[in-house]
């Protein structure tokens, strides 16, 4: 899996995403101080599957139109432990395969996931 973590990822979700052999981008580690259309756009340019813990990624897949065809996922967890939080994110991406194409929402207890918008091209002149 390709990902791209944003930089409120913790560092121990990307070292076990690596220990596992994905192929992980931190924003924290080479795209610090990118802005989020930013990322979100090497996210699509790379094909990168994007973790995140910031909602503004959603306004920018629904609202703004911003193509995110490898998916998206927000991390909404308690906090109350960094340990059970990072557990969280590793078992969930390990769960399933059918995150492209979808902005989902990953809870303590829940998984929600809702398909992204369609692009809709306009004859080549996108």
């Amino acid at each position: 899996m390709r990902v791209l973590t944003d930089e409120n990822v913790s560092s121990a979700v990307i070292r076990g995403l690596r220990a596992t052999g994905q192929d992980v981008l931190a924003v924290k580690e080479s795209l610090a101080g990118a802005t989020d259309q930013q990322i979100l756009a090497r996210a699509q340019a790379e094909q990168r599957l994007l973790l995140t813990h910031d909602k503004d990624f959603g306004e920018l897949a629904f609202h703004a139109g911003a193509p995110a065809t490898a998916g998206i996922i927000l991390f909404r967890l308690s906090g109350g432990d960094p340990s059970a939080d990072n557990w969280r994110v590793l078992s969930v991406l390990q769960s399933r395969t059918d995150w492209p194409g979808h902005f989902s929402v990953v809870t303590d207890d829940r998984i929600r996931m809702r398909p992204l918008p369609a692009r809709v091209s306009n004859g080549g002149n996108e």
